[in-house]
């Protein structure tokens, strides 16, 4: 049974820990902006991204029992001199790390992998447990990658990885306005797997055109890994074909907008969303904060409501704020708002832990 949580916020990583509930156990970097933390299940480590603005981005790792120490961060090669990169849009992209915005072990037979995401859309490898990282050209000299294009971060971003649990070598990245890439043998090279998303603010040419498509989180079930979701700008899609095809899934109440999915371990047909309005009205629709939850693969949905507040609540959870423990039963949420709330029973009861967190950007279990 996981008995830690890791929350990543504006002013600090919290913990939290089960004490015959959940409560907060205690805070690393006060006062510090942690954008992301990871835990690594294969070695007990835990790994903080820290975003000190002007002075770049940090990377810790603590081991079990040990107290926090800085690793070089991922980082850019030298951009030549006078060489223009443009995205879509047509702006030079900056080549430095703005934000460590995924972090993911490898699979349980590769010690030492991590991969590392980045905005602006940079991949990462490392082999030796985060203390050195390979820019993975394989992806940023990709001629398709010129097509994605900066959405509400400004500039591209990978944010989430998938590896496939029944060959390692087999990974995914989603990265926002950039679609779902995957790799057959361990990032060496690259295709795109977004057929069937679909993007409507783009001219009707363009509409399905897979290297654009703005994907804000990829998810996958370990126990059924052809079974992956994503939670899109535009909406809520589904593949059971590992990729090669997605379905959009409609009509869900209150709305398919929004950023964060989880998906059971293994039940993958099994998924949590947290909905808002829609892209102009980032906040829950009518005032009321609910979680949706589908048992059939997006055929039907429930919405959870137990604990959370119906009232005058504001809160949107972003893309990393909702995480699903190994057992498929408790689940966490915090939100842009500083709210912090678990589930013991797949979100059927909400406890809130606080609400007057800082701005939660990500959780986990650890």
């Amino acid at each position: 049974m996981v008995e830690r949580i890791l929350v990543s916020t504006r002013k600090g990583l919290f913990t939290l820990s089960r004490n015959g509930g959940w409560d907060i156990s205690g805070v690393d970097f006060l006062g510090e902006n942690v954008s992301l933390a990871m835990h690594d299940p294969r070695t007990g480590n835990d790994f903080a991204a820290l975003d000190h603005g002007h002075f770049g981005v940090k990377l810790q790792r603590r081991k079990p029992g040990g107290a926090w120490e800085e690793l070089k961060a991922p980082a850019f090669p030298p951009k030549p001199e006078g060489f223009v990169d443009p995205d879509g849009w047509g702006r030079d992209i900056p080549w430095n790390v703005m934000r460590v915005w995924a972090l993911q072990p490898g699979g349980a037979d590769q010690p030492g992998l991590i991969w590392c995401g980045t905005i602006p859309g940079g991949v990462f490898r490392s082999d030796d447990d985060g203390e050195n990282w390979t820019f993975l050209d394989s992806v940023w000299s990709h001629p398709k990658r010129k097509k994605w294009l900066g959405g509400g971060a400004d500039w591209p971003g990978v944010h989430s990885f998938c590896i496939d649990p029944r060959d390692s070598a087999t990974l995914r990245f989603g990265v926002s306005c950039g679609g779902v890439w995957r790799s057959t043998d361990k990032g060496e090279t690259w295709d795109v797997t977004a057929t069937g998303l679909r993007a409507e603010w783009v001219p009707p040419e363009q509409v399905y055109d897979p290297e654009i498509q703005d994907v804000h989180y990829l998810a996958q079930s370990r126990g059924e890994p052809d079974k992956m979701w994503v939670q899109h700008h535009n909406g809520i899609f589904r593949t059971t074909d590992s990729g090669i095809s997605w379905s959009e899934i409609t009509g869900v109440d209150p709305s398919t907008f929004g950023f964060a999915v989880a998906v059971h371990p293994q039940q993958g047909d099994t998924a949590w969303f947290v909905p808002g309005i829609k892209d102009e009205q980032r906040i829950p629709a009518d005032g009321a904060f609910v979680v949706t939850r589908t048992r059939d693969g997006g055929k039907s949905f429930e919405k959870l409501t137990n604990g959370l507040p119906q009232r005058h609540a504001y809160d949107i959870v972003l893309r990393h704020g909702l995480a699903l423990d190994e057992t498929g039963n408790t689940l966490v949420m915090g939100s842009s708002t500083g709210g912090l709330w678990v589930s013991e029973n797949q979100g059927d009861n909400w406890k809130a832990v606080s609400n007057t967190l800082p701005p939660v950007y990500a959780v986990c279990f650890a």
